[in-house]
């Protein structure tokens, strides 16, 4: 009995490995205009105003960003940084769409997500979006086994919903509630690490497993292809 089972578990997961480019082309669907958009906000692209060789140089307002301590990142050469960051997001993320060169590109687009987590996110905590119920956070969870940062978590999130419901009192008495509440409920941003780590963690994913099996530029330009 044992060994049906178990022939019968390989047989499945053989044929299963057939579709195991799936997750990488989703993870990469994903990805892709998230970093397209993310270099291009950083780029002078669409300013169709500015010369072409203008145009291919990071923003002067995201320069000011990077390199400005008092309202910024305050991060040194910031021109460089810029440039080099806008180019991997928007160059990197078309290049995720199709599949090329993929683990290759996941390298710096891991470092920028380092980056964005560690200088603008970091001090936010986890959550992009702050839970405002705390019997349904995750932050629960890392209560339980006695992590302080579970209890705070919980704690923010009791202030936060004394907040959006005086929000919410407000935009009832003075707004138009239907118009404003029409695309969707008000919510507290939090702007923690929880997208940068996510999508580091896909990167790195992609980083080990490739562009995917039959769905990715790389698959039919390398010569061993059974490693995609």
């Amino acid at each position: 009995m044992y060994a049906r089972t178990t022939s019968f578990y390989e047989s499945v997961i053989s044929r299963l490995q057939q579709f195991d480019g799936l997750a990488p082309l989703l993870m990469r669907l994903i990805l892709a205009p998230v970093m397209i958009i993310a270099g291009y906000s950083k780029l002078n692209i669409g300013n169709a105003d500015l010369p072409w060789t203008q145009r291919l140089l990071a923003d002067p307002n995201i320069v000011s960003w990077f390199g400005n301590s008092d309202w910024g990142l305050g991060l040194p050469f910031a021109d460089f940084l810029a440039f080099a960051a806008g180019w991997t997001e928007f160059a990197g993320g078309w290049l995720l769409l199709v599949g090329l060169f993929t683990r290759l590109i996941a390298i710096p687009l891991l470092f920028t997500m380092v980056v964005a987590a560690t200088t603008v996110h970091w001090h936010n905590g986890w959550f992009a979006i702050t839970p405002t119920n705390p019997q349904t956070s995750p932050a629960m969870v890392l209560d339980w086994v006695g992590i302080e940062g579970g209890r705070e978590s919980l704690s923010n999130s009791i202030m936060a919903k004394h907040r959006l419901d005086t929000i919410k009192e407000i935009v009832d008495e003075h707004g138009r509630t239907s118009y404003l509440y029409e695309k969707g409920p008000i919510v507290i941003l939090n702007n923690g690490i929880e997208f940068a780590a996510i999508y580091f963690t896909m990167l790195l994913s992609l980083l080990f497993v490739g562009g995917g099996r039959y769905v990715s530029l790389d698959y039919y330009l390398t010569p061993r292809r059974r490693d995609f």
